[in-house]
């Protein structure tokens, strides 16, 4: 789902050290949290309409979505890629983090849907069976948190076939609890501010917890560059979700040859 990363970068906090137990338990507790706040904060609902609508615009008219496969890379517990596979396109979460694929395995089961795959993999090697197999790749709030980012990005660039597209969400600060608070109250108002809150508030948590890896904030121009660096051709470059807090990158591989 799934760059900071929100409330994803729990993981990094049940990678190391904790038994099983007490790892399913925390991931079941991320799960219930995340899903409450995926379907409930406008700015996620905003974003996750963005990250699909550039998945729509890189598909040619003329071709059935269920035949558009869409890699979703860092997909935590699912939500994005069930979203894809939901739309009509044909899709593969992939994560690091086994507990989280379990969660997202349950949910594609209680949707019934034939056309969605979970994988637990590592996202910086990958599976040589992903290279030049997918029409479209999306990576939404996990870089950040990553401890090889860029290794993430050329991932993402030899899954695609030449002419693929692929959307990068990454977040581009820390968002500090009670001064994003004031700040929001200041300016919208108590209302606004207590809203902010479904997300402000867990995500700290989870900031707080997580393994320190990273984090890997990029600016517009870092962004950008590490980008094209990859191989990719950057189509557009924005500012979104939570008071412009992360970017949207849609990017285009041209060709099997980086710079080609």
């Amino acid at each position: 789902m799934s760059a900071v990363r929100g409330v994803h970068g729990v993981r990094s906090a049940m990678a190391g050290g904790a038994d099983w137990s007490l790892q399913r338990a925390l991931t079941v507790g991320y799960g219930v949290v995340y899903d409450y706040i995926f379907d409930r904060f406008a700015p996620y609902q905003s974003l996750s309409g963005e990250v699909l609508a550039c998945v729509k615009a890189g598909t040619p008219a003329d071709t059935p979505r269920r035949d558009v496969r869409v890699l979703d890379i860092g997909c935590g517990p699912g939500n994005i890629t069930l979203l894809l596979a939901e739309a009509g396109f044909s899709a593969l979460g992939v994560d690091p983090y086994e507990p989280l694929i379990e969660l997202a395995r349950e949910k594609r089961r209680a949707k019934q849907l034939a056309n969605v795959a979970f994988q637990h993999a590592d996202v910086a090697t990958g599976d040589p069976r992903w290279d030049g197999a997918f029409d479209q790749v999306v990576n939404v709030h996990s870089l950040y948190a990553h401890p090889r980012p860029v290794e993430v990005l050329q991932l993402a660039w030899r899954a695609l076939k030449p002419g693929g597209r692929g959307v990068f969400v990454n977040f581009t600060r820390r968002v500090p609890l009670a001064a994003t608070f004031q700040a929001i109250r200041r300016r919208d108002g108590l209302g606004s501010a207590m809203r902010c809150l479904r997300w402000v508030l867990p995500n700290a948590i989870f900031e707080a917890i997580r393994r320190p890896i990273g984090p890997h904030y990029w600016p517009e121009a870092e962004f950008e560059a590490r980008l094209r660096n990859a191989g990719f051709t950057v189509l557009d470059l924005r500012r979104t979700f939570f008071d412009d807090v992360s970017l949207l990158a849609w990017v285009r591989k041209d060709s099997d040859q980086k710079g080609g």
